[in-house]
């Protein structure tokens, strides 16, 4: 089984307080392969600052609508489709609310099936929600109350979402929670966990298929 993990730096695997990035063994798609085993494959596809349809005025290029084509055909055919954005589309310069965040992950849903040609399982994960303490950190100057509110509510949206296009759901937040460092990206202990949590997602999955 192929499972494509499409996401921005928590599925990259930056390292809160100090930047750089985690080894494969401890990012949560790397720790998902462990657990999984030899039998699945599972391949990653994040990007720092990546968002679903926005494009950052100081980091171009992170517009995850764009990039979605490329991941879904040049690692196919894939048999699961991990989605996890929506942390970068709460920065200020956005302004965006829980539902347009929403409407640009269905945006690359669509696209996604679209380009596959087929209707390929996706699994949709609010990432967990970042705290006030991301106001505190180096990416201060880009998020705000609103910004910490919004992420707390994509949950919501984001399992809505899932249930009107038939996609598998996953609230990162009941998964797993971001380091007390920056208040935004994953720890050792939240990749751990959140790799946990697909795992049986992907487990349950497989064993929907076989019946």
């Amino acid at each position: 089984m192929r499972i494509i993990c499409y996401g921005d730096s928590n599925t990259f695997g930056y390292i809160p307080g100090r930047g750089g990035r985690y080894n494969r063994h401890t990012r949560w798609p790397g720790v998902l392969q462990d657990l999984l085993g030899s039998s699945y494959e599972v391949i990653e596809e994040g990007l720092c600052g990546r968002t679903t349809v926005f494009e950052d005025r100081t980091e171009p290029g992170r517009c995850g609508l764009d990039r979605i084509t490329e991941a879904v055909t040049e690692h196919g055919p894939a048999d699961l489709l991990i989605l996890m954005l929506g942390s970068n589309d709460c920065k200020t310069q956005f302004q965006a609310s829980p539902e347009q965040i929403t409407k640009g992950m269905e945006q690359i849903a669509e696209k996604a099936r679209a380009c596959a040609g087929r209707d390929i399982p996706i699994l949709l994960i609010a990432p967990a929600a970042m705290t006030e303490q991301v106001m505190k950190s180096g990416f201060g100057s880009e998020f705000d109350q609103q910004s910490v509110k919004v992420s707390q509510e994509l949950a919501d949206t984001f399992e809505k979402l899932a249930a009107r296009c038939g996609c598998h759901f996953l609230d990162g937040s009941k998964a797993a929670k971001v380091s007390e460092t920056d208040g935004l990206h994953l720890d050792e202990k939240g990749h751990q966990k959140l790799a946990e949590a697909v795992k049986s997602k992907v487990i349950d999955l497989t064993e929907t298929q076989k019946m």
